[in-house]
């Protein structure tokens, strides 16, 4: 049998009664989780309409506040519809777990600002100023500079006679300044030396690891030479013993190589010098070096 529906016309107040018998059902059966959404859908003020009035301010106002009240409850609510899916991280929670901070990847839009950050310029700039002044300075004390070497002359010569053999025996020290004018330390690793009387040599010398010149500094270096002048120029110590003459000064020609090492690189700087020796006596120079021919 089909049930019979009377339809009956209610009047303002048995409307508001009825209206809040049904908040209260509501409530009750959809508990507590779904208390926002029965309110929302039972409980909504009822809009102002011809012959109605509105409902008064008191009720609106305690209405409004039970509200705020209620929804402070969920601090998280997700809305899912139809193409929604419930995210898989958080599980509608919003938080992660504790155990997958590490793993876990934050996705940044390309427009945000964290992206592009200020002053990009000026520290490009900065950092190119910086690189080119840090190769200007390295450049600048690095750059090999010159070794100067110059021969200051005969300091001293000790002279001895071998009568028997018409042999002259004369051991020549001579004097070097060598000036570094680079800004590190230079090495002289050796000094080679050798005498001739015209087209004959008559003495060799080498002398291995001599100083090292400290950076923008000057060292005066001595080193000897052992001559010996026999054999096809016996005539010339007829020269040398003839106590006639005072002076017995002969013409020797100094040839020099000097051998420096800095940061791995090795230099050779050569002189030649034409000198007067006293062949007759030994002699030492009161000023500290003897005539050389230029």
């Amino acid at each position: 049998m089909r049930p019979d529906f009377v339809f009956t016309k209610l009047s303002v107040g048995e409307e508001k009664a009825l209206l809040n018998q049904l908040c209260i059902v509501a409530e009750t059966v959809t508990g507590k989780d779904k208390l926002a959404m029965g309110k929302a859908l039972f409980c909504l003020p009822k809009q102002k309409s011809e012959g109605n009035e509105d409902l008064t301010p008191k009720e609106s106002e305690s209405d409004t506040e039970e509200d705020k009240n209620d929804i402070s409850q969920f601090p998280y609510v997700e809305f899912t519809g139809r193409d929604s899916v419930t995210c898989p991280t958080c599980q509608g929670t919003g938080r992660i777990p504790r155990e997958q901070e590490n793993q876990l990847v934050a996705l940044i839009p390309y427009s945000d600002q964290r992206l592009r950050p200020r002053r990009t310029k000026l520290y490009v700039c900065l950092s190119v100023l910086l690189c080119l002044l840090l190769s200007g300075l390295a450049v600048f004390f690095l750059f090999p500079r010159t070794i100067d070497v110059s021969y200051i002359g005969v300091k001293s010569s000790y002279v001895t006679f071998d009568t028997d053999n018409r042999i002259v025996y004369i051991n020549i020290t001579n004097t070097l300044n060598i000036t570094n004018n680079n800004y590190y330390p230079v090495e002289v690793t050796n000094i080679t030396a050798q005498v001739q009387f015209y087209k004959t040599v008559i003495g060799k010398s080498l002398m291995s690891n001599v100083t090292t010149v400290v950076p923008l500094d000057m060292q005066q270096v001595d080193f000897s030479v052992p001559t010996v002048i026999a054999n096809e120029m016996s005539y010339i110590f007829d020269f040398c013993t003839m106590q006639s003459i005072k002076v017995h000064n002969i013409v020797i020609m100094m040839q020099m190589t000097v051998t420096t090492v800095y940061f791995g690189h090795a230099e050779q700087i050569s002189q030649e010098k034409y000198l007067y020796v006293d062949c007759g006596t030994n002699t030492t120079s009161l000023n500290g070096h003897m005539m050389v021919i230029q």
